[in-house]
Order: structure tokens, then C-alpha cells, then sequence
């Protein structure tokens, strides 16, 4: 069954279909493709078609990208040789969007060819921007709810199918840039302000408007076609366009510190194809593409942040258990945690209970969404109306009766097993014998709180990550006698509210801390070294972490550092490995420099909060040494730190899927995100290196880097995580 029909009504004018059978939004295949060329062919050489309107059969939306299995099947096709596999395969896309473009035109007069335009419903992204850009004139409809835009960077690869090339030529690289180099994506009135789309209008005269244009007789040829073009903004070579090029390329290197080869890529696609005529930029363009697409960082960033993360948001690790879909949620605790948790629960549509202590204290948690509404209010994302249905949804409240009816409760009082308890029986004291228990904690174990409830196979964990609202991981945590109801509530809990949920078994730090906590360790463990701070902290953005380990402790508070190792001192005893790292962060906690929020910490802070440079004082206690190591070394010991721990727990049983340890590294703590995450990173440097590289770190820094079993087994025996613990399909 085709995705593309056409249909020609009695003014001459055809209407080609997109509708993907089986999808609730269009995408782009290896037999789309195939039709949409076929259709295309059909209606130029047809005499009695005077123009054709490309459009959707999805409401609200004309398409949300490609199948990356036509990536797959174009490595697939030249056998030995998947560079020119890709390489040809791309060309054959260029050649029917050119195809589109040309529409029939002389290719000498540029007389002829008929008028080609694209009709949106609504959401158009990635290849679904590209097809419009290739035709003559595009038309939105008035969906504010639509996205329009190019957002294949942030997967680690760029526009191409000619919008690269493209929209950097109708919009200059510099318009072009927010769209192309960070994915922004725009709603059809602020794309028609861009100059993406040509005109918006109402939907039920989307097909009407774009029907009247065809029928005009308009000039179809594009600028980059006609004679004298000139790139808006200027060219490379234009002193203008000069230092566009310039700032760009030095505003990519300052923001992917050289290790997302896509962003380097695009710039370069854009700047030589800026110096050729278009035809000839087109195969620039597939060229630094297929480089794209041949990186395995790039490979790695769609399986784990496109592939996997969507799989494990439609619940590829849910039990086989009925719809679990939360109606009324309990929130115990107002705080900053217990006041997002509301908040993201309340625009999800759910009724929300937020109890605290006092009266004062579960106000406070409800002015949380109070702000944020009005923040939304403020840029015109929300309305007077959405802002009061969302407070209507939460009840702030002491009374613990009002909890009465609720399906799940979330407790994220102070993380105390004591306190956690005496609130445990006070909620089960009022909710069903059906509700949920969810226990919202970062480090106490969740068999252990689960004593305090009347029903432990109903008892679970869930770690949000602060502040609620902005992080996108949610890290769901069994216990010994969690049942499967519970992990289903809880996983279609975080559905609900968008975000992406891991599901982990129950060890100290589960898995996120457990893997973060080692990175900062042996940053502070540097520092007492002598290793000089700024090359540690360089070291770890140089190598794609988002903040170095000691700005982290700073963002975290070392106070709460403190408590971390006292308590991880107290529960392992003679075992302790970390007491190097004790003495760095109890001095700078007697020295009461807490971190960012009491403008004292590892960094130096002015009066009004920003952060400056690394303390000079830290100096004065720790000399820098006179030699220094490498930037390699630091660099490994940082990423070898955190992934080790993910090995462990996953030979441990904490972690059940490598998938989730990747997408979880990745939106959880910022794992180098070009690496696709730890075990993709192991995978892309090979086990057999790896398992040498600690051998290597073992001597010389401690046991702390030993090989563990499952990677030394790997190692022997040439093996790659994925291979072995994951599928293949779909990967790019």
C-alpha cells in the first residue's frame, strides 16, 4: 500500500497525499520515496496538470522526519562499501527534491515547469521541512500547537536532504543558523517570520490558498537558479559573510568543544556549498553527510537519543500488566522536589493532593506552579484559562483525609528513614488498598522504606531528578518485593508527564548516583593529587561532560557531599574507598565554602551569585604540582570513573537493559551525550581497549579502575555490548 495517492481536480490542479498507513504522523521510507518520485513524474508529464499542491492526510501535522531504516538499507547496498552506499543513495533523494524544484523547467531559459506547493496541517520537521523547501511556495495552516523546524542535530546528525543546503540559501547562514545548528523549532507564525515558511493561514483555507497561488502563474524559479544570486547575508568571500563563518565556526567550537562531529560537519557543508553552484553544494552537502552518518558518534546519538529513548517512553520494559493511568496523585512533601513534582503532574491534567506540615509550607509548593504559569503568561505560551484549569488541579492542603481517592502517592519528604516511614503509615492510613506507594529518593534503599508499608509488593521508588520541570529522566526503582502493578503505575505515571523513565533494581545510589558519585570522587581526588583544577575541570568539557566535577559539587552543595560520605562511610565500613576525597571535601566544608548557594565553593562567586574562576585558595591547601599529566589521562580517569560503576551494575542485575543505561547516563548526569552513552562509548572504543586501558589505570591510580568480569569476558572474546545485549534493528 502506497503513503502517496494524487488526485486531479477539474481546474487542473493536482493534489498529492502524504498519509504513512499504520502512523500517527507522516514518514519519510525507501518507498515514499519511490511514489512521491513516481506521482511527480506522472504529473509533469501530464499536459492537462497545471501545478500540484503536496500536502498531508495526518490532522495537525504533515510530517515528523525519516525512517532510519533507509539509512540502514543504504549502508546495506554497496556491500563493502557503505560510505558509497550512503553517498549514492543521498544523491537519489537530492535528485527527486531537485526533481520537485525544477518542475519541469528548462534547465537553460529556466522557462516552463509547473507550480509545486507545499500545503502543512501543522508539525513539519526534518525531512518533513525538506520536501516543502524544495517546492516553490509554502503554506502553513494557523496550528499554533504546530512545530516547523530542522532538529536532526540534536541526534547527532544535520539536514541531509537538502535543507542544509537550502535554507541556508534562502535565509543566509546566518538566519539559517538557530535552525540548523541547535534544532530550534518554530510555530508556523514565528516560522513565517524567519522567512521558513511564505504564508500562514487559517486552516480550512490551507488547501484553497495554496490551490489560488498555483493557478496564478508565478514565478517558480528559485533565487539560487536565477542569474547574479547572491547569499543573504553575503557569501564566505564577502567581507560581511566573512565574519559570519567566522563567528559561527567559532560559536560551534565553543559550544561542542570539538567532539559532535555533525555541528562541524554542517558548517562546512554550508560554507563550501556556499562557494559552488547549488547542484554542485547538493553533493557537498551528501558528501559531509555520509562523514556524518560513517562516525560511529553519530550512530551511537540516534540509537540512544531518537531510537531507544522513544522506546523506553512507549514502555519497551513495561510489565504485562492492565492501564495503569494516574488520576488523582498524592504529592507528600512541598518542598522544591514535592513542588515540581505537583507542578508537572497538575499540566499533565492530573488531579494532585500536595500535602505538607503547615498550611504556609503547602502554599509556598503550590506558588511554584503559580510562577511558572505566569513565566508561561508572560512569553504568551499560556492563557489566563490554562493557567487557572492547571491551579485548579492541585490542592494544597495539611489534611491528610484529602488524600482519599488518590491512584498513586508520591512522598518526597526529607530523606530520613525515620521520616519516611511515620509518613508512609500516616498516608496508607487514609488512601485504598490499591493505591500505589511511590517513595521519591535518591539513595535510601527502597526495600528497606518498604518495611514501613502495609504492602510492599505495591511500594516503589521514584528519583526525580532537581528541578523537576526541566529534567527529562525520571529513574523508577524496584524493590526486593515490588510487584508488577506498581512498576506499571509508575511507568505509565511518567508517561503521562513526559518524561523518560528507566526502571532499576534496588543496590545503594541505584544507578545514577552510583555512576555520577565516582566522576566527582575522582575529580576531588585530582585535586589532592596536585593535578591543576582548570586542567581537570577542561578536561572533563573537552571530553563532552556538561560541567566539570568540581563546578558539580559546587551546582550540588558539598554540604550535601558531606552527608553523602558519612553515610556511605558508616554503611561500608573498613571497605571505604573514597577517604582521599573526604579530606578535600570536609576541609572546604569547614572552611564553610557549601558551594554556589553560599557563593563560596570550589569557584570563586561575586556578591550577586555568578561564578568566576576556580578559588584561588584551593591552591594555597593543595599545591599544583610541577608535572602534570596529560589531557588524556585526566580525561579517561573522569569517563572510566563513571563507566565502570555502569558496567558493575549491570553485571550486578541493578541495570536490566543496556538501553537504559545509556539513555539514562545521557539525561540523567549529561554523559559526554556525542558517545551515546557509556556503554555505547565502550562499544565505539572496543572492549579489548578498554579492558588494556584499565589494566593500565589500575597500576598506576588504584583498584578502583579494575576490569570487571563482564568487560574482561567481553574483551577475550571481541564482543560489543549491543551485539550482545542489545538489538540491532533500526540503528543507523
Amino acid at each position: 500500500m502506497t503513503d502517496f495517492t494524487m488526485t486531479t481536480d477539474v481546474d487542473g490542479v493536482a493534489t498529492i497525499v502524504w498519509d504513512t498507513v499504520g502512523k500517527s504522523m507522516n514518514v519519510m521510507n525507501q518507498q515514499g520515496f519511490t511514489d512521491l518520485d513516481a506521482l511527480i513524474d506522472q504529473a509533469l508529464a501530464d499536459d492537462g496538470i497545471k501545478g500540484l499542491i503536496i500536502t498531508s492526510g495526518k490532522e495537525g501535522s504533515f510530517a515528523g522526519g525519516m525512517d532510519l531504516n533507509i539509512i540502514a538499507k543504504m549502508k546495506e547496498s554497496a556491500g563493502d562499501d557503505p560510505a558509497r552506499g550512503l553517498f549514492d543513495g543521498l544523491m537519489g533523494m537530492h535528485a527527486i527534491l531537485r526533481k520537485i524544484e525544477r518542475a519541469g523547467m528548462d534547465p537553460k531559459t529556466n522557462k516552463g515547469g509547473k507550480p509545486i506547493a507545499a500545503a502543512l496541517p501543522g508539525t513539519a520537521l526534518g525531512i518533513g521541512l525538506e520536501v516543502p523547501l524544495a517546492c516553490h511556495r509554502i503554506f502553513a495552516a494557523d496550528n499554533p500547537k504546530a512545530k516547523i523546524g530542522l532538529p536532526e542535530i540534536l541526534v547527532g546528525i544535520f539536514p541531509g536532504a537538502g535543507g542544509t543546503t537550502r535554507l541556508s540559501r534562502k535565509l543566509g547562514a546566518m538566519g539559517a543558523s538557530p535552525l540548523l545548528l541547535e534544532g530550534k523549532l518554530n510555530d508556523p507564525q514565528k516560522a513565517k517570520a524567519a522567512g521558513i515558511v511564505d504564508e500562514v493561514v487559517p486552516a480550512d483555507e490551507l488547501l484553497s490558498a495554496a490551490k489560488a497561488w498555483v493557478l496564478s502563474e508565478p514565478n517558480i524559479v528559485k533565487p539560487w537558479d536565477e542569474k547574479g544570486y547572491k547569499m543573504p547575508g553575503g557569501a564566505p568571500y564577502h567581507p560581511a559573510g566573512f565574519m559570519t563563518f567566522v563567528g559561527a565556526s567559532a560559536m560551534v567550537n565553543g559550544k561542542t568543544m570539538g567532539v559532535y562531529p555533525a555541528a562541524k560537519a554542517l558548517l562546512s557543508a554550508v560554507y563550501e556549498g556556499a562557494l559552488v553552484p547549488f547542484d554542485t553544494a547538493l553533493k557537498i552537502e551528501a558528501r559531509w553527510f555520509t562523514n556524518v552518518l560513517m562516525n560511529p558518534s553519530s550512530s551511537a546519538m540516534i540509537r540512544s537519543l531518537f531510537i531507544n529513548k522513544e522506546a523506553l517512553e512507549k514502555g519497551a520494559n513495561r510489565p504485562d500488566a492492565p492501564d495503569q493511568k494516574v488520576k488523582k496523585v498524592g504529592v507528600i512533601g512541598a518542598g522544591m522536589m514535592g513542588a515540581g513534582i505537583a507542578l508537572v503532574s497538575a499540566l499533565a491534567g492530573i488531579e494532585v493532593v500536595l500535602i505538607d506540615s503547615t498550611q504556609e509550607a503547602a502554599d509556598k509548593g503550590k506558588s511554584y506552579t503559580t510562577a511558572h504559569l505566569d513565566k508561561g503568561m508572560a512569553r504568551k505560551k499560556v492563557t489566563q484559562d490554562k493557567k487557572d484549569a492547571v491551579l485548579s488541579l492541585i490542592n494544597a492542603t495539611t489534611d491528610y483525609d484529602a488524600l482519599k481517592g488518590c491512584d498513586l502517592i508520591v512522598e518526597a519528604v526529607f530523606e530520613d528513614v525515620g521520616v519516611k516511614a511515620e509518613v508512609t503509615a500516616k498516608v496508607q492510613a487514609v488512601t485504598g488498598p490499591d493505591c500505589i506507594f511511590a517513595t521519591n529518593t535518591s539513595t535510601l534503599p527502597i526495600t528497606e522504606l518498604a518495611k514501613a508499608s502495609v504492602d510492599a509488593e505495591k511500594f516503589i521508588g521514584i528519583h526525580f531528578f532537581s528541578p523537576v520541570d526541566k529534567m527529562l529522566l525520571v529513574e523508577i526503582i524496584k524493590g526486593k518485593e515490588t510487584g508488577d502493578v506498581a512498576v506499571a503505575k509508575a511507568l505509565d505515571y511518567v508517561r503521562q508527564i513526559k518524561k523518560t523513565p528507566i526502571v532499576v533494581n534496588d543496590e545503594r545510589f541505584f544507578y545514577a548516583n552510583r555512576c555520577i558519585i565516582p566522576y566527582i570522587n575522582e575529580g576531588i581526588r585530582m585535586v589532592k593529587e596536585g593535578v591543576e583544577p582548570a586542567l581537570i575541570e577542561n578536561a572533563a568539557k573537552l571530553v563532552g561532560m556538561p560541567l566539570g566535577p568540581l563546578q558539580l559539587v559546587d551546582e550540588t552543595s558539598v554540604d550535601l557531599g558531606v552527608k553523602i560520605a558519612k553515610a556511605t562511610r558508616a554503611a561500608m565500613g573498613d571497605a571505604y574507598p573514597d577517604g582521599e576525597v573526604d579530606e578535600v571535601l570536609f576541609w572546604m566544608y569547614e572552611q564553610n565554602r557549601l558551594g554556589r548557594k553560599s557563593n563560596a565553593g570550589f569557584y570563586a562567586y561575586d556578591d550577586k551569585g555568578k561564578r568566576g574562576g576556580l578559588w584561588e585558595g584551593l591552591a594555597a591547601q593543595y599545591p599544583v604540582a610541577d608535572e602534570q599529566p596529560d589531557l588524556i589521562t585526566v580525561q579517561h580517569r573522569l569517563l572510566f570513573a563513571q563507566v565502570l560503576e555502569a558496567v558493575r551494575a549491570l553485571e550486578e542485575g541493578v541495570l536490566e537493559d543496556i538501553r537504559e543505561g545509556d539513555v539514562g547516563a545521557i539525561l540523567g548526569w549529561g554523559f559526554a551525550p556525542w558517545s551515546g552513552g557509556p556503554f555505547s562509548w565502550l562499544d565505539i572504543i572496543g572492549a579489548p581497549y578498554a579492558a588494556e586501558r584499565c589494566d593500565q589505570l589500575t597500576e598506576e591510580f588504584g583498584a578502583r579502575f579494575t576490569t570487571p568480569a563482564l568487560l574482561r569476558d567481553m574483551a577475550d572474546k571481541g564482543q560489543e555490548f549491543y551485539r550482545r545485549f542489545g538489538a540491532q534493528e533500526h540503528a543507523a
